[in-house]
C-alpha cells in the first residue's frame, strides 16, 4: 500500500482529491491502494530532560549540564490519536510519498516519524509550492528520490539538538542564578532569541543616552515665470558636522538676514537626470511581514498568519515560508495561467492586466537566486475574495500587485538639481517629473526604492530653470531644529534587522555566511521568536514599537556573550552545511555543542546576576508587591505573597484591572521552535 504522509489536514485533503483518494477515514483518506495521512505539525517532539533522568525534573544548580547520549522523542499527548493513525499506517506502507512542507522543517516532521515507526520501505519525496489543484499534479508527475533531500534532515536534526542543549541548560541555569537574585520569573536563552533580544537592547540603550543637538536650517520659497518652488540653504564649511546640518545659530541667521534683504536669486547650474527604475521583487516572507507591518499595521505573526490562510485555506497564493522573493525560469511558462487566474479572482483588475506585456521579463526570473523556494505569487488557479477577511484581501492584493509589477515599464522620471545663488549663500532645489508611471501603477501606494533616498522625498516639480535666470525671493523660513534619536523597533523593522545581522558581524567570513543564510532565524521561525520574547515579557509593545523590558537587559547583561553574538549563528550554519554536504557527521556537530554548552555551564555555575527587578503595582487581593512571573500564556504579575495569596495581573494595562486567583504558571522549558 502506499501511503502519501502530509504535514497538516488541510495538505492531506488537497492531495488526497487529486490523487483521488476520496474516501474519508479516521485520520486519513483512502482509495485503491493508497492512504493519504498528516501530522498536525509535529507528532511527536525532543524528549523533555526528566525522560533520561527523573532528577531533572527539579531544576537545580548541581544537575546541570544535561547532555543526552542517545537521544529521545515522545509522543505528543494532544496529538496522540492522529500518531497512532500515523503508526497504524506506516506498519502497512510498502512504499511511502513525503508530502510534508518542502523545507527543513517539513523534512524533519516526516522524518522524525520514519524514524521513531521503524518505517524502512521505498521512499519518494513531493516538492510543493503551492496546493492548487495544478500545482498538485505537476509535483506528483516529478517526484524526487528520497536521498535527494534526506540531508535536509540531518541539518534539521542538528540544529533542534543544538538549540536543545543550549536552551534547556542555559535557560535552567539563567533562570536559577536569577532566583538567587530574587527573580522569580524564567530567564529563556536561546541560540536566535537572544541575538533578537539584543537587537533590541542595544537599540533602546542607544536611544537612552541619546543627547540631542541643535541645528539651523533654511527654506527659501523662489518664483520664477510665476511658479514658486522650494530651495534649501547649503551651509558653509567649517560651521557644519559630518552630515552638512548647520550647528552655528549666528551662521544661519545672518545668512537668513542676507538672503531676505537680497530679494531676488539667479540660478547657477541646473542638472537633469533620467531615472529608470525596475519593479519590487515578489515577495519573499520577511520582505511581506515588513511591508505589512509598515503599511498595514500587522505583527509579524499575524502576517504569517494570514499569508498560511492564503496557501492553505484561499489556494489563492504560493508557499508563503519562502526566504527568496526569485522566480525560476520554469515558471515563465505558467505566466499566462496565473494572470488568467488573477483576472477571473478580480474582474476589476481588467484595466491593468490589459496594459501587462505577457512576455516582459524582468530580473525577478532568475533561477540562479532560487532557493528552496521562490517568491510568494498568485496561484494557477482563481480563489473566491468573498471568503476573504479584510486583512487577508489586503496581503493578497499587496502580493497580486508585486507580481503584476513584473510586467509592466519601468518606473521612469526626470530628477533636476539646480544650484543657485542668494545674498552670497548657496542654495539647492531638486524636482521630481515622472515621465512613465510604469510599474508603480500596480501598488496601490507608491512606496520610495531603497535606492531613491533623497530624490523619492522631494516631490515637487520645477518651473523650467536654466542657467543666469533670475527668481525672486518670497520667503525665507530660517527652522531651529534638533537631531532626533534612532527610531524603536517595530516588529517589521526587527524582521528586517534579524535578516540584515550580518552588517554587525566584524568577521568577513562569518559576515558572508550571515548574508548568504539570511541573517538569523529563517522565514519559518522569525515570528514566533519575536512572539516568544513578547509572551515572556522580555519585549514589551509600545503602540506599533517593540521595546526591551528591564529584565531583558539584565538578561542581555549575563548571558555569555557568544550566546548574544549572531557570529555563533553563522558558525553554526558552516557546520550545518557541512552535514548537508556530507563533510561533517550529525554525532560530530552535537557532541561539539555538548562540549561547548558544559564548558560554558561551568564557567557561570558560580555567577551572580545584577538583576534589576520589575517593579509591579500591588496586588489586588491583599495590597502587597507583586512579582513577575512566567506561566503558559506569558509573563504577568503575581502576589508576593503566593501562595498564600493568589492574586495576579496582567502585564500591560488594562483600562480594566480584575484580580485572579489561582496557580502561576509552572515552570517550562524552551520548545524547540523558540529556540
Amino acid at each position: 500500500m502506499r501511503v502519501v504522509l502530509c504535514e497538516k489536514p488541510s495538505q492531506g485533503k488537497d492531495i488526497a482529491k487529486a490523487l483521488g483518494a476520496h474516501q474519508r477515514e479516521a485520520g486519513c483518506y483512502g482509495g485503491p491502494g493508497i492512504k493519504v495521512t498528516w501530522g498536525i505539525g509535529h507528532l511527536i517532539e525532543a524528549a523533555p530532560p526528566e525522560v533520561y533522568d527523573e532528577q531533572y525534573r527539579r531544576w537545580a544548580l548541581e544537575t546541570l549540564p544535561i547532555l543526552p547520549q542517545h537521544w529521545q522523542w515522545v509522543v505528543k499527548t494532544q496529538t496522540a490519536v492522529q500518531f497512532k493513525v500515523v503508526r497504524q499506517l506506516l506498519a502497512q506502507a510498502t512504499e511511502l510519498v513525503i508530502a510534508t512542507d518542502a523545507d527543513r522543517e517539513g523534512e524533519m516532521i516526516a522524518r522524525e516519524l520514519i524514524e521513531y515507526c521503524g518505517y524502512r520501505g521505498p521512499i519518494q519525496r513531493l516538492w510543493l509550492s503551492a496546493l492548487n489543484d495544478a500545482s498538485i499534479r505537476k509535483a506528483l508527475g516529478a517526484l524526487k528520490a528520497s536521498h535527494e533531500t534526506l540531508p535536509l534532515y540531518h541539518c534539521a536534526l542538528a540544529r533542534s539538538r543544538a538549540d536543545w542543549l543550549i536552551g534547556m541548560n542555559l535557560s535552567r541555569l539563567f533562570t536559577l542564578l536569577g532566583r538567587q537574585a530574587g527573580y522569580e520569573g524564567v530567564l529563556s536563552v536561546g541560540r536566535v532569541q537572544t541575538p533578537t533580544l539584543k537587537l533590541v537592547v542595544d537599540r533602546d540603550r542607544e536611544i537612552a543616552r541619546f543627547v540631542s543637538l541643535p541645528f539651523w536650517a533654511i527654506d527659501v520659497t523662489l518664483a520664477h515665470a510665476g511658479r514658486s518652488f522650494t530651495a534649501n540653504w547649503i551651509p558653509p564649511d567649517g560651521c557644519t558636522d559630518d552630515t552638512g546640518r548647520c550647528l552655528q545659530q549666528p551662521v544661519a541667521q545672518q545668512a537668513a538676514d542676507r538672503m531676505r534683504a537680497a530679494g531676488a536669486a539667479q540660478v547657477i547650474s541646473v542638472d537633469t537626470e533620467r531615472v529608470r527604475e525596475g519593479p519590487p521583487l515578489p515577495f519573499d516572507l520577511g520582505t511581506l511581514q515588513e511591508v505589512c507591518s509598515k503599511q498595514l499595521g500587522l505583527d509579524v505573526q499575524e502576517t504569517l498568519d494570514i499569508a498560511q490562510s492564503l496557501y492553505e485555506t484561499h489556494k489563492a497564493t504560493t508557499y508563503p515560508r519562502s526566504d527568496s522573493g526569485y522566480l525560476p525560469e520554469s515558471m515563465l511558462a505558467d505566466v499566462p495561467a496565473v494572470l488568467e487566474a488573477v483576472l477571473a479572482t478580480d474582474p476589476g483588475v481588467r484595466p491593468l492586466i490589459d496594459q501587462l506585456d505577457r512576455t516582459q521579463r524582468s530580473r525577478a526570473w532568475n533561477d540562479g537566486k532560487v532557493t528552496a523556494h521562490h517568491g510568494i505569487i498568485p496561484t494557477l488557479e482563481p480563489a473566491t475574495l468573498s471568503t476573504m477577511s479584510e486583512k487577508e484581501l489586503a496581503v493578497y492584493r499587496l502580493i497580486r500587485a508585486h507580481y503584476l509589477a513584473q510586467f509592466l515599464p519601468f518606473h521612469e522620471f526626470d530628477r533636476t538639481e539646480a544650484r543657485i545663488a542668494c545674498g552670497g549663500q548657496s542654495l539647492r532645489a531638486i524636482g521630481k517629473q515622472i515621465v512613465v508611471t510604469g510599474w508603480r501603477q500596480a501598488l496601490a501606494a507608491p512606496a520610495p526604492s531603497e535606492d531613491d533616498g533623497e530624490d523619492t522625498q522631494c516631490s515637487q516639480v520645477l518651473p523650467a530653470l536654466q542657467a543666469n535666470i533670475p527668481c525672486q525671493v518670497r520667503h525665507v523660513a530660517l527652522k531651529a531644529l534638533k537631531t532626533l534619536p534612532p527610531k524603536p523597533y517595530t516588529q517589521g523593522e526587527l524582521v528586517k534587522a534579524m535578516k540584515g545581522i550580518a552588517k554587525l558581524v566584524t568577521d568577513p567570513r562569518l559576515r558572508q555566511k550571515l548574508k548568504e543564510t539570511t541573517g538569523i532565524g529563517t522565514e519559518a521561525t522569525r515570528a514566533n521568536i519575536i512572539s516568544g520574547l513578547l509572551a515572556r515579557g522580555y519585549l514589551l509593545r509600545k503602540g506599533r514599537a517593540v521595546r526591551a523590558s528591564d529584565t531583558a537587559m539584565t538578561l542581555i547583561d549575563a548571558v555569555p556573550p557568544a550566546i548574544a553574538d549572531p557570529g555563533t549563528t553563522a558558525i553554526w550554519e558552516q557546520a550545518l552545511d557541512m552535514i548537508e554536504a556530507g563533510q561533517m557527521g550529525l554525532d560530530t556537530f552535537v557532541e561539539k555543542q555538548s562540549a561547548w554548552v558544559a564548558q560554558l555551564v561551568q564557567q557561570y555555575r558560580g555567577a551572580t546576576l545584577a538583576i534589576r527587578l520589575p517593579q509591579g503595582p500591588h496586588c489586588p487581593l491583599c495590597g502587597a508587591p507583586t512579582r513577575q512571573r512566567s506561566g503558559k500564556t506569558g509573563a504577568f504579575w503575581s502576589c508576593s505573597r503566593y501562595p498564600d495569596c493568589k492574586g495576579t495581573l496582567p502585564i500591560s494595562p488594562a483600562k480594566t484591572r480584575r484580580a485572579s486567583s489561582g496557580k502561576a504558571g509552572a515552570e517550562r522549558t524552551p520548545s524547540r521552535r523558540s529556540h
